[in-house]
């Protein structure tokens, strides 16, 4: 008798990163249909912290966190998630912004951010999934989130959407595919 091998992927429910939400600044809806999940990788790490996660206000101009805040180290490199092209590398209120539009989102394209980064890219700029976008900005990493972080936003048009919902499961649930043994299920004939 054969012994059925099944791949199974181990996730805990990730729908709460497919919902973007109500819009949380003003402008027109985002168009409909969901964030494709076409990031490759984290912005930080492998699978950093998430310090403090999407909180979308109930008004365009209420309290909330427009994007998710990540543990990193001063210093440490900051990647596009996916490709697209640098829509803006400087400083805004004495920050290190590097905002980057996601190549085949629509019109208009999906946006990621990125703050505080001291940017190694410049506006105009192509960049791929994974390429260095610049490093933690160590006098303001700890700012926002009281430790060494990265804001990390994703927009579109003027709405801010979640942006873990960029992430496919396997990058958000950490987990890799494990094969495990189904005993006493026949193969299929």
């Amino acid at each position: 008798m054969s012994t059925l091998f099944l791949a199974v992927v181990l996730m805990a429910p990730a729908a709460w990163a497919r919902d973007p939400g109500p819009p949380s600044s003003p402008g027109p809806p985002a168009p409909d249909g969901p964030v494709p999940a076409m990031g490759r990788l984290w912005p930080v790490g492998r699978r950093p912290a998430v310090l403090r996660g999407w909180s979308p206000p109930a008004t365009p101009y209420g309290p909330g966190h427009r994007g998710v805040d990540l543990g990193a180290a001063d210093g440490a490199a900051v990647r596009a998630v996916a490709p697209g092209r640098v829509l803006f590398a400087g400083r805004v209120a004495g920050r290190g912004v590097v905002s980057v539009a996601l190549t085949g989102t629509g019109d208009p394209p999906l946006r990621t951010t990125y703050e505080p980064v001291s940017p190694s890219v410049r506006e105009g700029d192509v960049v791929g999934a994974g390429a260095v976008l610049g490093t933690v900005e160590g006098a303001r990493a700890g700012a926002h989130c009281g430790t060494a972080c990265v804001h990390w936003g994703l927009l579109r048009g003027r709405t801010y959407l979640n942006p873990l919902a960029l992430l496919p499961p396997w990058l958000l649930n950490g987990g890799p595919s494990r094969l495990l043994s189904v005993a006493g299920v026949p193969l299929p004939t």
